[in-house]
């Protein structure tokens, strides 16, 4: 029975003991040092969310230009342009 049992577990057949599934991992996290920031990192993310915010800002004004323009054409109608 145990070397059917080996058989098994070779070919990927029979899960693995339990005892297995809880054994410490690799990577295991460090704990934060809250008396050093990671200044790189806070650094990263405020200007990541400012470029991200002057983009939006760009954007919506370019939009609303487009509008104003589109809103002022709709309402032209001079015979002698087209």
């Amino acid at each position: 029975m145990a070397a059917g049992l080996r058989v098994l577990r070779r070919w990927g057949l029979v899960a693995a003991p339990p005892s297995l599934a809880f054994t410490r991992s690799a990577f295991a996290v460090k704990k934060a040092n809250n008396a050093q920031p990671n200044w790189l990192g806070v650094g990263l993310a405020f200007s990541t969310s400012a470029a991200l915010w002057a983009l939006l800002i760009k954007q919506h004004n370019e939009d609303v230009m487009e509008y104003e323009r589109r809103k002022q054409e709709r309402g032209h109608k001079c015979t002698g342009c087209s």
